[in-house]
């Protein structure tokens, strides 16, 4: 069991150690550049490579990210008593209680820890948290018109076109698919590498708050993922696949937001890194668990 756990956040931690180690040496990093490509095209393709031609039932499929969408509320509305226990606005807690890491973090273990399957129902979650997260939250954190912003997203588009292809049963013809799929390799250790370049860039304060906020938060989305999985009636993968998923680390386009909206960042900069450190801890208990 424990070569198993270390076997899935092996390339996790690897990956991110490369990136915080990079800025420790005071090496380089085009985080700008990097954020772009795989904002623009790793992460659509990602989307399009696991979606489009996934086999998987499309009642199932529905049924996951309806699993999600009710997490997500769930997390929304226990932001309120936990933004009262740290003694902080409302708003400046919604955001990381509801966003996980199921990109950059989320994606890789359930990878390595559900094979192709469960990585297919996290990719579902990962859906039904940026679907939220690119509209909603975006235009919570946007000044100005959100809609632009929207419009922009090519995440969005790649979204929008994979569940149409899904639940029609049409499949991308095979040079398309070979394409995306040559484009999506890139995703995930860049997402891996500029998590580490993130956590090595941020500065991190109110480390007590930011520790008891995460011993908060991964419970109730614990707690949420597998009750409301239950009531969905999702099979064991789909719903360890979400809960893994919806127990993630404090996404760092959290922190991306708090500035934008200018939201108290130094502090949901500590949540970032506070939860992402703990998770080290707390992610192998739940696999092990789960697996």
């Amino acid at each position: 069991m424990l070569a198993q756990l270390f076997a899935v956040m092996a390339p996790v931690l690897v990956g991110a150690s490369i990136g915080f180690g990079w800025i420790r040496l005071g090496l380089n990093y085009p985080t700008e550049f990097i954020t772009k490509l795989v904002f623009n095209i790793g992460t659509p393709a990602l989307v399009l490579a696991s979606l489009a031609n996934a086999e998987v039932d499309p009642h199932t499929f529905g049924r996951t990210l309806a699993t999600t969408f009710v997490v997500l509320a769930g997390m929304a509305v226990a932001s309120f008593g936990v933004a009262r226990l740290l003694g902080k606005p409302w708003q400046v807690i919604i955001s990381p209680m509801m966003y996980p890491n199921a990109g950059n973090m989320g994606l890789p273990v359930s990878l390595y820890a559900f094979g192709k399957e469960g990585f297919t129902f996290a990719m579902t979650a990962w859906v039904a948290n940026a679907l939220i997260q690119f509209t909603i939250g975006m235009m919570m954190a946007t000044r100005g018109n959100p809609w632009k912003a929207l419009a922009r997203n090519p995440t969005l588009y790649s979204i929008a076109i994979s569940l149409t292809l899904l639940l029609s049963g049409v499949h991308l013809p095979a040079w398309l698919g070979n394409t995306v799929h040559l484009l999506s390799g890139l995703t995930i250790p860049l997402m891996l590498i500029t998590l580490g370049v993130s956590l090595a860039s941020i500065q991190a304060r109110s480390l007590s708050s930011g520790f008891l906020f995460t011993l908060c938060r991964v419970p109730i989305a614990l707690a949420l993922s597998f009750g409301i999985a239950a009531w969905f009636g999702l099979p064991p993968v789909a719903a360890s696949a979400v809960a893994l998923q919806m127990s993630m680390p404090v996404a760092v386009y959290n922190y991306l937001f708090a500035q934008r909206s200018r939201r108290e960042p130094e502090y949901v900069a500590s949540l970032v890194f506070c939860s992402t450190v703990l998770a080290f801890v707390y992610l192998p208990l739940e696999l092990a668990f789960m697996l």
